[in-house]
C-alpha cells in the first residue's frame, strides 16, 4: 500500500518565503495552478483514502484536486514555529544562521514552538491511522514540514538530508503493510513542473 503525500500549492506566503506553521495564508495565483495541474495525477493514483491536514491551505488545497469533502486531521498540520511564525527565511538566516540551520534538520526549536521529536510523533501516529483505516493507498494533502517527518520516520531520512518539498508535488512511500513501521521510497517531488529547490517552509 501507498502513502501519497501531497504538498499544498504556493500561499502568498510561500511566494514571500514567510514561515506559515500553524498560522494561514490563501493560495497564491500559482498555487491555485499548480494544485489544479495535480488534479489529473490524483485522480490517476487512484487512493483509497483521502485525507487533508485542517489548515486553510491544505483544504483549500483538497477542494481544487477534487476532493473538497475529505475529512480533515489535525494531527496532519504543519510543525508550530512558535516566535518564527511570519518571520522570513531570510530574515532568520541574516539573525540566527545557526539556530535556523539546526531548526530545518531537526535539532532546534524556536520559542514556543514545537520540538521536532514531538511533531514527528504526531504525525507519524495520524498518518499510521489512516492507513489502517483505508486498508489500501492513502491521499494525505499536507505541508513540507509534514513531508520531511514522514520521512524521517518511516524511511530513517533525517530531515538535514532532504531537499525542500515544492508546493503542489507528491511524494510517495510504499508500505508492505498497514502494520509496517517502514516504507521504501516510490517518488518525492513528483508533479507536473521542475521541483523548487528553494520552496519556502
Amino acid at each position: 500500500m501507498r502513502l501519497i503525500l501531497m504538498r499544498h500549492g504556493q500561499t502568498l506566503w510561500n511566494a514571500e518565503q514567510r514561515l506559515q506553521g500553524h498560522d494561514d495564508s490563501d493560495l497564491s495565483e500559482h498555487g491555485v495552478q499548480q494544485a489544479l495541474n495535480f488534479a489529473p495525477y490524483a485522480r490517476a493514483l487512484m487512493p483509497v483514502a483521502v485525507v487533508s491536514s485542517d489548515l486553510g491551505r491544505a483544504r483549500q488545497t483538497a477542494a481544487l484536486i477534487g476532493c473538497a469533502t475529505a475529512p480533515s486531521d489535525r494531527r496532519l498540520r504543519e510543525i508550530d514555529m512558535g516566535v518564527w511564525t511570519g518571520r522570513t527565511r531570510s530574515e532568520l538566516l541574516a539573525d540566527h544562521t545557526c539556530e535556523y540551520l539546526a531548526w530545518r534538520a531537526g535539532a532546534y526549536t524556536p520559542i514556543k514552538g514545537e520540538a521536532w521529536s514531538a511533531f514527528r510523533a504526531r504525525v507519524a501516529a495520524g498518518l499510521k491511522d489512516w492507513l489502517t483505516w483505508a486498508a489500501g493507498d492513502v491521499l494525505a494533502v499536507v505541508h513540507e514540514g509534514v513531508v520531511r517527518a514522514a520521512c524521517h520516520e518511516f524511511l530513517d531520512l533525517p530531515p538535514a538530508n532532504a531537499v525542500p518539498v515544492t508546493p503542489g508535488t507528491a511524494t510517495i512511500l510504499s508500505f508492505a503493510s498497514a502494520e509496517a513501521s517502514a516504507a521504501k521510497l516510490e517518488g518525492y517531488n513528483i508533479g507536473p513542473f521542475l521541483p523548487d529547490y528553494l520552496a519556502a517552509d
